[in-house]
């Protein structure tokens, strides 16, 4: 099936999945109101097979040591999936399934699969990675671009509520050095712990309520920019293809699964 853009329809909610432009979410409306920041680099992208930064761009692969492009230098940055196009599955009305075939530079073949599904009043995104033939280290996780400000009459800028267990300390290289803090106020960007889960709630005074969850324990909140703050459901810290490596092998895939739930609030 082809590339393009998916439109999936659940009551008043409408979700934009765009395989071509590297699987990402490109848009949720809700009520007509969108929720992701628009814009090609924007939405919600898929991070695979690693997410945040790699020291370096270099990982230990068994007794390899793979190098990657540095697309952050001096690091590489959410994994390679995010720069090329999917392959649509299978659709329905509220369901797509979009696959990936991993390919250089990515030295092991393997295949991703999303599958976003959608109700009146939840987003709940799926990813598996296998492999075919060896075993490797790999991560997942997404990144959403949620719009500050949702616009229209009085409207005010989201707020972030979430109780983690520890932020990871972040040295001068925006990587984790290993230590753990004490929870710090924001402008963050940092990962957290949350060992019973990702549990973020998201508010826009007056108009919406969203929490994104998730059975991972790891999230990194970046609210640095004007336009969005993200909320980055993950299985494993920024570098974790080297300090907290996931094994995909040919019995176990690496799966996890994020869920966006909403209410509204007031007269949204």
């Amino acid at each position: 099936m082809s590339d393009e853009d998916i439109t999936l329809t659940a009551g008043d909610a409408e979700v934009t999945v765009q395989p071509g432009n590297g699987g990402r979410v490109g848009g949720l409306r809700i009520g007509g109101v969108e929720m992701l920041r628009q814009g090609e680099r924007f939405g919600c992208f898929p991070m695979v097979p690693w997410c945040g930064r790699v020291r370096d761009g270099r990982f230990l692969d068994g007794a390899v040591v793979r190098q990657m492009p540095l697309n952050a230098p001096p690091h590489a940055i959410h994994g390679t999936v995010r720069d090329h196009a999917w392959r649509t599955a299978r659709t329905s009305t509220d369901e797509a399934v979009i696959t990936y075939e991993l390919v250089d530079p990515w030295p092991h073949p393997g295949r991703v699969t999303q599958v976003v599904a959608l109700s009146e009043d939840a987003l709940t995104l799926t990813m598996s990675v296998e492999t075919y033939d060896s075993s490797f280290p790999a991560q997942i996780g997404w990144h959403p671009w949620f719009n500050r400000n949702l616009g229209g009459e009085g409207a005010q800028d989201v707020r972030l509520d979430f109780e983690p267990a520890w932020q990871e300390e972040r040295g001068d290289d925006h990587l984790p050095t290993g230590n753990r803090l004490d929870p710090e106020p924001g402008p963050w960007d940092d990962c957290f712990g949350m060992p019973d889960g990702v549990d973020v709630t998201l508010t826009w005074p007056g108009q919406l309520e969203l929490k994104v969850a998730s059975r991972e324990e790891w999230v990194v909140v970046y609210d640095e920019q004007e336009a969005a703050v993200c909320v980055e459901p993950q299985t494993g810290p920024p570098n974790g293809l080297n300090t907290l490596p996931r094994l995909v092998t040919p019995l176990e895939p690496l799966e996890a699964t994020t869920t966006w739930s909403w209410r509204r609030l007031g007269s949204f």
